[in-house]
């Protein structure tokens, strides 16, 4: 059974939650009121498929789940149980308000999850109405852009130094910097993951665009921690050029912008 610890914490009082292996926070079809946000361990999220659980998602250490719950007021949509001994944050409706102030990129995080689910359902509708507009609209059918270009690697690269790792960048205009985000199903083109053990750097921390021969760095919204170009903090949405042999530093992760 999960243990669950009353503490004080700033401001605001907050519900940690114990979990062990094995262990469900809740199942599908439960009535709930509040999201959690892993603080230790890893939580898997499984949707019901006939008579068996499919593995939707792992989540890690400062992801969150169960916040549709919470917005909407209606059942849970899936399961969630302890793939390892976990430490929750049980938020419930008196502190979320306060959490997204303290918390901006799980705001921004919560938005981009929304957003693909949006745009999901918006692809299945134009696909059983057979059109990409709505019912009855005028407006012609656009081509399917060719991703393949965009999601190849290009020459330039970023260099992590003490590990000797090496991140090629997209061979399209942008190129997004972060770790990978089971939350928003949104992966960056760098992943920097395997060299940031602090996971000091956001899941979308920063976006590299490709202009002709020049390149230029830009913090991305809700980003927790900082982004620096050759020492200088970047503000957030304002890009700054990048050239080769700069230093890029996205939280305490240094990298070396080289091209060939």
């Amino acid at each position: 059974m999960a243990k669950t610890v009353f503490k004080t914490t700033g401001k605001r009082s907050d519900y940690t939650i114990e979990v062990a292996p094995e262990e469900y926070v809740f199942h599908e079809g439960d009535l709930g009121t509040d999201m959690y946000i892993i603080h230790e361990g890893q939580v898997e999220i499984l949707g019901r498929v006939g008579e068996e659980d499919k593995l939707l998602a792992v989540l890690d250490k400062g992801d969150f789940f169960g916040e549709m719950a919470l917005l909407e007021d209606r059942p849970r949509a899936a399961s969630a149980r302890a793939l390892t001994a976990t430490r929750l944050l049980q938020i419930n409706g008196a502190t979320f308000d306060q959490m997204l102030r303290d918390n901006p990129e799980i705001a921004v995080r919560m938005m981009r999850k929304l957003s693909r689910r949006l745009r999901e359902t918006d692809d299945l509708l134009k696909a059983a109405l057979g059109t990409s507009g709505t019912a009855g609209s005028s407006t012609p059918e656009m081509p399917t852009p060719d991703l393949t270009e965009m999601h190849m690697a290009g020459p330039e690269r970023l260099i992590h130094a003490p590990s000797g790792m090496e991140f090629s960048l997209s061979r399209g205009s942008e190129t997004t910097i972060g770790r990978k985000d089971p939350v928003t199903g949104i992966y960056p083109d760098v992943d920097l993951t395997p060299v940031d053990s602090q996971r000091s750097v956001s899941r979308r921390h920063a976006k590299i665009y490709r202009r002709g021969t020049k390149f230029f760095l830009s913090e991305e919204i809700g980003t927790m921690n900082t982004t620096h170009l050759n020492g200088a903090r970047l503000e957030t949405g304002v890009p700054g050029e990048l050239k080769p042999g700069d230093e890029v530093r996205c939280g305490v992760v240094a990298l070396r912008f080289e091209v060939p």
